[in-house]
């Protein structure tokens, strides 16, 4: 299929990123569906888990999100500009000396151990006002959150404005694994300790595990963009589309070698076509040899060490001729996030946050082409349409 160039970036560019926002407007609306009975927050960290917060915030607080989640403080103060009348949860607190920062932009911190509830309050009664917090309680994963012991002292919170009691489920991918039931009920005797305080427990796979896990408030992130909850589970829209151009095109003889090291050698005359991502670009050196790229329903074996800059492709399987400029579909309609990931043993998660920022992107809503959305006349056969 041939497509029109619309610009010089879009003609120059050796792969293109395409963001599906109806796709995540749909997952957000099936997340808060599944858990009516709760308000239903956006976790976008990561700059909306590396695609782009500044498109997807308002998005999403168009189809309904009043509360926001990012990790760090300058996440915070970043979406502060885009969202300036949200509320936004930081989950990592702050670091010591910068809870006024924090108070400054309107945020809410996440309160993890006693030393940040300790500068809060300090923070409060300078202020001479209850500032809004969250408080994090560790209900058996031991990474962010106060222990049992930390909670004894109740004179300790006295003086902070509470919105929200959390913590956050180890094995909620896994929805028979015994640790979920636990963790849930630790967190309600923990919760107990702040009567009549919201709570939250699930993030993306949580939701999943049922209404009994949802309480007050849940925090879906990477379900937003597509990813699977839990293994198999394919209920979610996918929103991402990777699609990379042909470099260079060779032919190998049997015998010869290709990549780092020469670790792939032909067995036949092979035709080789280079294209331009590598682990620069978050297609990782543990792909090499995994991973596969398609034409079309043709799959096309990547061959040869993962470079920083490209990979190359076995083109024999290809049903027809190709030529550079052609496009090869890293994620879309035979390939999904989740399937990229297993061939380099990872999850979803991480091969979004680690896409880079090298790649032409292009935001689809509604039919209708959005900023760069568009690109150069390509014969595109089984790329994104």
């Amino acid at each position: 299929m041939k497509k029109t160039i619309p610009d010089a970036a879009s003609a120059r560019a050796g792969a293109w990123l395409t963001v599906d926002l109806d796709a995540i407007s749909a997952n957000y609306g099936l997340l808060s569906r599944m858990c009516a009975s709760a308000e239903c927050a956006a976790v976008i960290k990561a700059d909306a888990y590396g695609l782009g917060a500044e498109r997807i915030a308002p998005l999403l607080e168009g189809q309904g999100a009043r509360t926001f989640f990012v990790a760090h403080l300058d996440e915070g103060i970043h979406l502060r500009t885009i969202l300036p009348e949200r509320r936004i949860f930081v989950l990592h607190g702050f670091m010591p000396g910068c809870a006024a920062t924090m108070a400054d932009h309107g945020l809410l911190p996440v309160l993890n151990d006693l030393s940040q509830v300790e500068e809060w309050k300090a923070l409060c009664a300078l202020k001479g006002q209850a500032l809004p917090a969250a408080l994090q309680v560790d209900s058996g994963m031991s990474r962010f959150g106060l222990s049992e012991a930390d909670l004894e002292n109740r004179a300790q919170f006295e003086g902070l404005s509470l919105h929200l009691i959390m913590s956050h489920l180890a094995c909620a991918d896994t929805p028979d694994h015994p640790a979920n039931a636990r963790q849930r009920q630790r967190f309600l005797e923990m919760a107990a300790f702040f009567p009549r305080i919201p709570r939250s427990l699930s993030a993306s796979s949580g939701i999943f595990l049922g209404p009994e896990y949802h309480f007050e408030l849940t925090r879906p992130g990477a379900a937003l963009y597509g990813i699977a909850p839990q293994p198999g589970n394919r209920s979610l829209s996918p929103v991402l589309g990777l699609d990379a151009r042909i470099v260079q095109i060779r032919t190998v003889r049997a015998g010869e070698r290709v990549g780092y090291g020469l670790t792939w050698e032909a067995q036949e005359p092979t035709r080789i076509a280079t294209l331009g991502l590598g682990y620069a670009d978050g297609f990782f050196r543990a792909q090499a040899g995994e991973a596969s790229v398609w034409h079309g329903s043709k799959r096309l074996p990547v061959i040869g060490r993962v470079s920083m800059d490209s990979i190359c492709i076995d083109l024999n399987a290809a049903s027809e001729s190709l030529e550079p400029g052609d496009v090869l579909s890293v994620v879309g309609p035979c390939q999904d996030v989740d399937a990229l990931a297993a061939s380099g043993k990872t999850i979803g998660y991480e091969v979004l946050t680690s896409l880079g920022s090298r790649f032409h992107r292009f935001y689809k809503q509604s039919q209708r082409d959005l900023q760069n959305d568009s690109r150069p006349a390509v014969r595109a056969e089984g790329a994104d349409g």
